[in-house]
């Protein structure tokens, strides 16, 4: 099915028009995603961290299924890409974060680390593409590494933890993830996207959830519950509407730009929902962080 709205060239090349309506898409995305660490931590406070992680995903596959109806399966040349779409973002992100906020990142740490996103999807963009970008672009990405690494360490007094090394796995998932999924919003609807991807899941996510809720403690509190509803139907569903429609609208790398927001929002969230205090080392590092991703954003065009 194509999407007429998608207003891409041969290439993968946004008009200008549609640039800037992909920009608004992507943003509105961005928005939903910078709550889900907070969310995250709100929901292991009355779930077991696996059931959070597989749960979320089951529920939104459930939703996705009755918006879905038919088509469930999708074209065959599609059909890796979506693979991709379920080990990266549908379970890999969500696991990776999930335990590693479980094993006592905060929010604020984790918001720092995954700073880097961005910079991952653009790369992620670049070798699906083809494009060679300017060595700038590589620099960038470079001294975004190191302001990450030297941020980790100094907070973990020169050692690299496990948390961190899950939160790795967390960035390198969603950049796989959201690089398929905006490949393919370019001609299928981003709702249709990211639905079959989680109904593709369900039969994994959904009785492993259920052996999880019968075996697990369960505290059912105004905090946990909230925090599993919002990641379950804004995280992992409903903010992905918008997100691929704006990477397929925008660009992958020109569209994912407005995910330099992403950290400072999750950090206020924190703040403001959690009380979370953070110094200003955290702040210096994910500003860095944003300036190198933005250099990157720039010079791969």
């Amino acid at each position: 099915m194509k999407n007429q709205n998608s207003a891409i060239v041969p290439g993968g090349v946004a008009l200008p028009a549609a640039a800037g309506r992909g920009t608004a898409l992507a943003f509105l995305g961005v928005l939903a995603f910078s709550g889900s660490f907070p969310a995250t931590v709100h929901a292991m406070r009355g779930f077991d961290p696996s059931l959070v992680a597989l749960g979320r995903a089951a529920i939104a596959g459930v939703i996705a299924l009755v918006c879905l109806r038919s088509d469930l399966i999708p074209p065959r040349r599609d059909r890796l890409s979506y693979a991709l779409i379920v080990l990266g973002v549908v379970l890999g992100f969500p696991a990776f974060s999930g335990l590693a906020l479980a094993l006592g990142a905060s929010t604020s740490h984790a918001a720092v680390v995954t700073a880097l996103l961005p910079a991952a999807t653009a790369v992620c963009a670049v070798l699906r593409a083809g494009e060679r970008p300017r060595p700038v672009f590589w620099a960038a990405c470079a001294a975004g590494a190191v302001a990450v690494t030297a941020f980790t360490l100094t907070q973990n007094h020169g050692e690299v933890t496990w948390p961190d090394l899950l939160l790795v796995g967390a960035l390198v998932s969603a950049a796989v993830g959201y690089t398929e999924g905006g490949r393919l919003a370019r001609e299928t609807p981003g709702w249709q996207v990211i639905s079959r991807a989680l109904v593709l899941a369900l039969p994994l996510t959904l009785p492993v959830s259920v052996a999880l809720a019968l075996t697990t403690q369960l505290s059912f509190t105004p905090q946990s519950v909230a925090g599993l509803a919002y990641v379950s139907l804004v995280s992992m569903f409903l903010g992905f509407i918008p997100w691929y429609a704006g990477l397929a609208r925008g660009g992958i790398a020109r569209a994912g730009q407005t995910q330099l927001t992403q950290p400072l929002l999750t950090l206020l969230w924190a703040w403001l929902l959690m009380g979370e205090r953070f110094g200003p080392a955290t702040v210096l590092a994910a500003l860095a962080v944003l300036v190198c991703v933005a250099i990157t954003q720039r010079a791969r065009t």
